[in-house]
């Protein structure tokens, strides 16, 4: 079941990759998507929600920057400090990212049997609890 459930997740999660319709790299979108979540961050921050190293996250950073999905600012309190927040072309790219995966799902979704929608649902508890810390 595991294997299974490993195989399905990442088949899925690379579909909806292709769906996002974005030309950024896996790792690019992840780090906008959690400064659009959860910005604005430092590197350091940026970096430990990424579960990267400073230099690695740098460098996303420096891309994300480039395309003006990003803007730095320094802590006015610590100058050595700079906080990263999504610009409003980053946040319009997020929002269409999922936009698309949303679409391609429901249609995918829709194409399903009454039965078999209805599992899909009853599994959604399940496959959040597994992601959870405390499975209770």
């Amino acid at each position: 079941m595991a294997a299974r459930l490993r195989l399905s997740s990442t088949r899925l999660h690379r579909q909806l990759r292709r769906e996002a319709g974005v030309a950024l790299t896996p790792s690019q979108i992840s780090a906008l998507a959690t400064i659009h979540n959860h910005g604005p961050l430092t590197l350091g921050a940026l970096a430990e929600h990424e579960g990267v190293a400073p230099p690695s996250i740098t460098k996303v950073l420096a891309i994300l920057e480039e395309d003006e999905l990003v803007a730095r600012a320094p802590d006015p309190a610590d100058r050595r400090v700079s906080f990263v927040t999504i610009t409003p072309k980053g946040s319009g790219l997020v929002a269409e990212s999922r936009r698309r995966k949303t679409a391609w799902l429901s249609g995918r979704i829709r194409e399903l049997t009454p039965d078999q929608r209805q599992r899909l649902a009853d599994a959604l508890d399940v496959l959040d609890a597994l992601t959870q810390k405390d499975l209770s």
